[in-house]
């Protein structure tokens, strides 16, 4: 790892948090932008009807109507994904640390956009948007892609366990990456359901991997980061309780998508799940009540992913989101000083 002069450090330093503060400046103007054009064109996110085994949505409903009678415009991931792309094509771009992550941002806000555009248009049966097989195979195709790109061009061929140090994949680093590109985008998908929820966990995240960023000398991955985490703390000044706008699925998909592959980069896959632990858990809650509706017919939460049934069991929606927070913040505490003592920093 290069050794800095504490004059090269703060020259870096200043870099990394001048493009975080660039990023949320852009977003600030382009915010005027999208909310004009969003309520000239009923942007408006559809209630979902029903769940993903089929069944009506009765209890989501019921927590949720008074949003939906608001008529919140979606899309508004738009705003940070623009900013980001923006930022790191002109100040920040780099075949080796950037070019993966802005590919996987924009690639995923793609799919989302898709999704949300016939969200909008009320397309769809029972639940409204593209089907989850199909954004499931166009996610799994992107992280493939990518993938191939992370062994083929960047020559990535093992993946750091902590405390055991490398073990080697070969071409195999291609379908791991695929794995942990589907499995984060999925998991902040799944998380975008209350005010501030998934934003907040998603600039926490992207704070703790910045860091091992820095300390392991990718400085442009570093700022990149950073760059997502002045985006999103622009989106959050409009999105916290009461939210203005979603960032709908062009929004979560961008992120997500781009999370695994920070991840893949600073070669700390098995602490992402850490760093990342709210997303595995509301992620594991609907997989474990969909499993469970399945096969033993009956509910194991009150309505699933976890936040839902907090709020089913009486907890208020910005308790949910601020403990939600707490827990983001110390486990991304937890997940760097990993990286710092299990050997990937």
């Amino acid at each position: 790892m290069h050794s800095f002069t504490l004059i090269e450090l703060t020259h870096e330093l200043t870099r990394t948090f001048t493009l975080s503060v660039g990023a949320f400046v852009l977003a600030m103007l382009l915010t005027p932008i999208y909310t004009l054009i969003a309520y000239k064109y009923k942007f408006w996110k559809k209630q979902r009807t029903n769940s993903t085994t089929g069944e009506k949505l009765e209890v989501f409903n019921k927590l949720h109507a008074n949003k939906f009678r608001r008529n919140i415009p979606t899309m508004a991931g738009v705003i940070f994904v623009i900013a980001i792309s923006v930022i790191t094509v002109i100040f920040n771009l780099d075949r080796g640390q950037t070019w993966l992550p802005v590919a996987a941002l924009v690639c995923g806000a793609l799919v989302g956009l898709l999704d949300d555009i016939i969200n909008v248009r009320g397309q769809g049966k029972g639940v409204a948007g593209l089907r989850s097989s199909l954004k499931f195979l166009m996610i799994t195709a992107i992280g493939l892609a990518l993938g191939w790109f992370f062994y083929a061009k960047l020559g990535a061929v093992s993946i750091n366990i902590p405390f055991m140090g490398e073990f080697m994949l070969g071409w195999l680093i291609i379908p791991l990456f695929a794995f942990a590109v589907v499995a984060t985008s999925n998991a902040v998908n799944i998380s975008d359901g209350l005010d501030g929820l998934a934003g907040g966990l998603v600039a926490i995240s992207y704070v703790a991997f910045g860091i091992i960023a820095l300390f392991q000398a990718q400085l442009l991955l570093a700022g990149f980061c950073f760059t997502v985490v002045g985006a999103l703390l622009s989106y959050l000044w409009f999105n916290i309780y009461p939210a203005r706008f979603f960032m709908g699925d062009i929004g979560s998909f961008a992120l997500g998508t781009s999370l695994g592959v920070v991840a893949m980069l600073t070669n700390t896959l098995f602490l992402l799940p850490i760093i990342g632990i709210v997303f595995v858990a509301e992620a594991g809650s609907s997989l474990i009540q969909i499993i469970s509706k399945r096969v033993f017919h009956k509910r194991i939460f009150i309505s699933a992913p976890i936040h839902q049934h907090l709020e089913a069991s009486g907890w208020p929606e910005t308790k949910v989101t601020m403990r939600f927070w707490i827990i983001a913040v110390v486990a991304s505490f937890v997940g760097v000083l990993l990286a710092m003592a299990g050997g990937s920093i």
